[in-house]
């Protein structure tokens, strides 16, 4: 489904990919897994056409290299950014409406989103802006949800979440892989990662140094001793 081929970012004179390769097939949860600053964030911004880039990115067979974010997106993949990047001015319906991609029926309606996130339900005519951390976190993968991708990319969403609503966000990937979404996802926690993915890859001063499955990770301890752990 997605695949990428030496794949090379900039952030002006500064190299910080150095030639990523990475897969995702249908149906699959792939992590993202590396300490703060090796290049997660920078993969997921070149997968989505917003930092310079060389290489080749293909998602179902089309080349996206030099695609805008927009034609990205309506390609069929979905983005969550690590900064969520909710309208705080807006509702949280009027959040979730921007998400969709046109009238054509989708996969996800509002009322799967709020199923699936009781509070935003409860806060349905509320302006973004004075949700919490956790229910904007929310509100952003409900949104991502509205446009009807066939893979997401999302970007630390854990980061800063109560125990509880981190199981929350856990059984919304689980919902979307039996959906067949396919998810690329970036995350610090290991055990959740462990936990929910087929394979990992585990990043390192802009490169890949692991590339497996959670079993295979859990027994190398020498990659996560270097890379991981504190």
């Amino acid at each position: 489904m997605l695949e990428v081929r030496n794949l090379q970012a900039f952030y002006g004179k500064s190299h910080v990919l150095h030639g990523v390769d990475l897969d995702v097939g249908q149906g699959e949860i792939v992590s993202l897994l590396g300490r703060n600053g090796v290049g997660r964030s920078t993969t997921a911004k070149a997968i989505m056409g917003m930092v310079d880039c060389t290489g080749t990115v293909r998602f179902n067979g089309r080349d996206l290299t030099r695609l805008k974010t927009y034609q990205i997106a309506h390609a069929g993949i979905g983005y969550v950014p690590e900064s969520r990047d909710i309208f705080p001015t807006l509702t949280v319906e009027e959040n979730l409406k921007l998400g969709l991609k046109g009238t054509r029926p989708g996969r996800w309606s509002y009322a799967d989103c709020y199923r699936l996130f009781p509070r935003l339900a409860e806060r349905v005519r509320t302006q973004a802006g004075v949700l919490s951390g956790g229910e904007q976190q929310m509100l952003t993968l409900a949104r991502t949800m509205m446009g009807d991708p066939e893979l997401v990319i999302i970007d630390e969403p854990t980061e800063g979440l109560a125990p509880k609503l981190v199981e929350l966000v856990a059984k919304f990937l689980r919902e979307l892989k039996d959906k067949g979404v396919s998810i690329l996802l970036i995350e610090q926690k290991l055990t959740i990662a462990l936990a929910i993915s087929q394979r990992l890859y585990v990043m390192g001063h802009g490169h890949m140094v692991f590339d497996g499955t959670p079993d295979t990770l859990k027994a190398n301890k020498l990659i996560r001793q270097e890379w991981l752990e504190v």
